[in-house]
Order: structure tokens, then C-alpha cells, then sequence
């Protein structure tokens, strides 16, 4: 089998693990090392956490490490795990053109991406959503013409932006939501979205929904799953949780140092 035709059934088998009754539930990794923990630890697939992998490279979060470094980072990961699915946090997508964002996925060897609506490098906070809806479509084609069909994970950032109630967030998501899944995205995600009945209206509205969890935060598994949630990630918060435990590590051990 080639290395495209094992990406390819890669692919359809990380398609696969969204068609429920279950709910796919990925740890973020943020290097080789946390991807082959994650393994270890039975998780059917491995998500990356942009943030962690910035941070790890020495760089800040939201598109501020080179793109060459950050996919560098989940070619290594994808090599770490070479059993598993890997899908790349590849943000806003680094200023790549649609087709360069499709080729560089997929010689990463990773079979998924998010692609957040966030401007970045400009002044228009959020992507207009149809413009949004149009990138998509058009990385969708270019992965199509490539022989693999990326699932691309539409993130929709208008609650971690804040404007506004709850209940205009959730109108505007939906909107975005329905365009980005009718432009071929293959699931939506509503980042740092808690509360359960909106995320059973981003389900009612978009289908397959990405919500993310955190250890001891105001969401759990089971209600995620019980609003309906296909799937579950834990964006950066392990990676800082793990961070933190270094730093208490260190504080430990400079406390102990003789006088």
C-alpha cells in the first residue's frame, strides 16, 4: 500500500470515528512525546493544540510561530503515532493560499484540520462568514483534488470573542455554522461553548459538533455528550496543566536546594 493510499484509508477511518453512537473524545498534543502518551492511554486519535505547539517552539499563540515550524512539529507527531489519525490545529490557516493549506496537510501526513474564523493579521476581528464559507470550499477541493478528503473542522469563534448575550452568540454561530457545513465543512466547532442548551441548538442547526472540555471545568463528558457533542478536544489546557505541574516541579526542587 502506498504512503497516499494508508493516508487515504487513515482518513476514512477518522471519518468513521465521528459517525457516533459514541462521542470521539482527542487529547491535544503539542509534541512526539504527549502524542505517544495520549496512544498509550487508548485515545483512537490525536488532535494538536496550536497553542501548546507555539509555545513549545518558543513562540506565542494565534499564528505568531513560522508555519513551516508548526507543521515541521505534526510531521514529527504524525511519525510519532503512525497507528493513529492526527488532526492539525492549523488556526486561520497562516496566510497559506487554500491549495498550499491542502498539499502541506497532507505531506504533514494528517488527515483532519481546523480552520478558525479569526483574522489574525487584520482588522476585522471575525472573517466575514461568507468569505469564511468560501475558503472551505475551497481547501475542500484542493484535498479532493489531492486524492484525500481532509475532514476540516470549521472552527466558529464568536463566543470566545464575547459580544454580546448568549443568545446572539448562538444566532450568529448557527449562522456561520450552516454556511461553513454547507460549503462542505465536516464538522463545526463553537470553542470554549459550555452551556448545554446552546450547544444542543449548534447541533440541532450543524450536526457534528467539536466542543471543548477541560479538567474541572463547567463542562463534562457526559453533559457534552448528552447535548448531543460528536466530539470533544481539549484545546491548549493540557498542555498548560502539564506546564503547570512543571513549574511546581521546579518550585519543589529550588526549595530544596541546601544553604
Amino acid at each position: 500500500m502506498s504512503d497516499l493510499d494508508q493516508l487515504v484509508a487513515k482518513a476514512a477511518a477518522f471519518r468513521a470515528l465521528h459517525a457516533g453512537p459514541g462521542m470521539l473524545v482527542m487529547a491535544n498534543a503539542w509534541d512526539a512525546a504527549s502524542a505517544q502518551r495520549f496512544e498509550a492511554a487508548g485515545f483512537p486519535a490525536i488532535a494538536t493544540t496550536s497553542g501548546g505547539v507555539a509555545i513549545s517552539l518558543g513562540y506565542a499563540d494565534h499564528e505568531q510561530a513560522p508555519v513551516e515550524e508548526m507543521l515541521s512539529a505534526t510531521a514529527r507527531i504524525t511519525r510519532a503515532v503512525p497507528a493513529l489519525p492526527v488532526t492539525v490545529d492549523l488556526e486561520a490557516g497562516y496566510g497559506l493560499a487554500p491549495d498550499e493549506i491542502a498539499r502541506r496537510v497532507i505531506e504533514a501526513g494528517a488527515v483532519g484540520l481546523n480552520l478558525e474564523d479569526t483574522d489574525h493579521h487584520g482588522n476585522t476581528g471575525l472573517v466575514p462568514a461568507e468569505q469564511q464559507a468560501e475558503h472551505i470550499a475551497a481547501v475542500k477541493a484542493a484535498a479532493h483534488a489531492l486524492g484525500v478528503d481532509l475532514f476540516l473542522n470549521a472552527r466558529v469563534d464568536v463566543f470566545i470573542r464575547r459580544e454580546g448575550d448568549l443568545e446572539s452568540q448562538v444566532a450568529e454561530g448557527t449562522r456561520r455554522g450552516r454556511l461553513y457545513r454547507a460549503a462542505g465543512a465536516d464538522s463545526v466547532y463553537p470553542i470554549i461553548l459550555s452551556d448545554p442548551a446552546a450547544i444542543r441548538a449548534m447541533v440541532d442547526a450543524c450536526d457534528v459538533i467539536n466542543v471543548t472540555v477541560r479538567r474541572g471545568g463547567p463542562l463534562s463528558l457526559r453533559a457534552a455528550h448528552e447535548a448531543g457533542a460528536r466530539r470533544v478536544t481539549y484545546a491548549t489546557s493540557l498542555f498548560r496543566d502539564t506546564m503547570n505541574a512543571l513549574d511546581t516541579f521546579a518550585t519543589e526542587i529550588r526549595a530544596d536546594l541546601p544553604t
